[in-house]
């Protein structure tokens, strides 16, 4: 049963405080990232994806790669209110013999689709996961969130042409654009510009949003899954940081843990 909106949004709230608590609880980790994919994640996981928290491993349920897996803070909330595991486990982040590794294993954590770590992988993965699901006959999608930054690794991109070749059309890959990396702003780094025209020109369906509106998200969603000549890809323009105002849109925030005062006043804001 797909939420209503306002669910939706109070979720978001929810994994938003949850990434927070979960880093400063963990004193690493990387909320920057896991901020902005929050509307991405929720409405996938909610309102979208066919899956089934009692059955983690159900045959035909679709699939989530997440590519750029430093951001595992905000999957690790949405598989909890999920129903996945207890929603108090996510305070072990990080702690040695916890789970919640800091980049997401298949396992040890029941709903991980994809263990992930070095950039520029998932893709592939996502992928041979619908290559899979044509050899088997089976009508599941296949959904991957990656990095802006991390789509300067050369592997995402023969992963384009691999899925646009055989025609992958359940294959729904994510950008997050946030336009921050570790080093800085993207485009000063190695730029994107102009990046959906890049994403077509490898002949994929592109649709291009605001990654923190939820009807747009959803809409997107819905789009994508009725495509069926080619892959999908959601250019999401988020926010770094989004919903802690002094996160947002600050490179550093990418991979530090917010103290406890910080975490007070992320939490301050996230109240209401």
């Amino acid at each position: 049963m797909r939420a209503d909106l306002q669910e939706l949004k109070a979720l978001c709230k929810e994994v938003r405080r949850d990434i927070v608590k979960m880093t400063a609880a963990a004193g690493s980790g990387h909320p920057g990232g896991s901020l902005s994919s929050v509307e991405l994640l929720v409405g996938l996981y909610f309102a979208k994806m066919r899956h089934d928290p009692q059955r983690p491993d159900w045959a035909d349920r679709d699939r989530f790669i997440l590519s750029k897996g430093h951001v595992a803070p905000v999957l690790y909330s949405v598989l909890a209110r999920a129903g996945y595991f207890p929603v108090e486990e996510l305070l072990t982040l990080r702690k040695l013999g916890s789970r919640l590794q800091g980049h997401p294993s298949m396992l040890s954590l029941p709903g991980i689709d994809n263990s992930s770590g070095s950039l520029g992988q998932g893709l592939s993965q996502a992928n041979g996961l619908a290559l899979a699901a044509r050899l088997n006959k089976q009508d599941y999608r296949v959904y991957c969130l990656l990095g802006d930054g991390e789509l300067q690794e050369g592997q995402v991109w023969e992963a384009v042409m691999t899925a646009a070749h055989y025609k992958l059309s359940s294959v729904c890959a994510i950008v997050d654009y946030n336009n921050l990396q570790i080093d800085g702003p993207v485009e000063e780094v190695i730029g994107l510009h102009p990046l959906a025209d890049k994403w077509q020109a490898f002949n994929w369906h592109v649709i291009s949003i605001d990654g923190h509106d939820l009807e747009q998200v959803l809409a997107a969603y819905d789009e994508a899954e009725n495509v069926k000549d080619k892959p999908s890809v959601i250019i999401a323009k988020t926010i770094k940081g989004k919903g802690v105002s002094f996160m947002e849109n600050v490179a550093g925030w990418h991979g530090r843990a917010p103290n406890q005062e910080e975490l007070a006043k992320a939490l301050a804001e996230l109240a209401n």
